[in-house]
């Protein structure tokens, strides 16, 4: 799997950019405290599978029939990455909300985690135009495929923690205008950076 080192690269900073499940895991966080986090980033990275199961295993069959529908997906993903990356750079900072909570259950988290996740067009267009550039047609895809979706949802799971443990030690900055900010800016950088990377990947 000679491409599988760059997709670890542009998985990282997928999962790492701001999006819904980054918020949702801050949040809860600064809410409930580590513990208080589980149940939503399982719920994410469980979520990742299913999209995955469900959009990038009913492109492997067109992919490897058509040059042309590999090389639209491709400018696909880069343009919806682009598009996000100067959306991101551009939007009011984020604001993380500390407030404190009775309950923080697992099953609550877990199921908000979940379906976040299914809805999320970040994790939707990643399977459906990035993930498959990243497929060699001339070796098993079945392999591939599942390597590579066990580990983007192993990212999740361990940058989500990261991000749980970051946002324990960095209240007062995440909390404020420019902490919102930064991470804005963070992101908007990291999804054009892969978008042009996707671009100049070659098959």
């Amino acid at each position: 799997m000679t491409l599988y080192p760059l997709f670890l690269l542009v998985a990282a900073l997928t999962v790492l950019s701001p999006g819904p499940g980054v918020v949702m895991t801050l949040t809860n966080s600064l809410r409930y405290g580590m513990k208080g986090t589980f149940g939503g980033i399982l719920g994410i990275s469980v979520g990742a599978l299913a999209v995955a199961a469900i959009s990038a295993t009913s492109l492997g069959i067109l992919l490897a029939a058509s040059a042309l529908a590999f090389t639209i997906l491709k400018f696909i993903g880069a343009a919806y990455l682009f598009y996000l990356g100067i959306r991101l750079w551009r939007a009011p900072a984020m604001r993380f909300q500390e407030q404190a909570s009775r309950g923080a259950g697992f099953g609550r988290r877990f199921l908000e985690g979940l379906s976040l996740q299914l809805t999320n067009p970040k994790v939707i267009f990643f399977f459906l135009s990035i993930f498959p550039q990243f497929i060699d047609l001339s070796k098993n895809y079945w392999t591939q495929f599942a390597v590579q979706v066990l580990t983007y949802s192993s990212l999740v799971v361990v940058i989500h923690c990261l991000y749980a443990l970051f946002a324990g030690t960095a209240r007062r900055w995440l909390t404020s205008e420019r902490g919102g900010r930064a991470i804005n800016r963070l992101g908007g950088a990291t999804f054009m950076f892969f978008g042009a990377a996707l671009i100049a990947a070659k098959k």
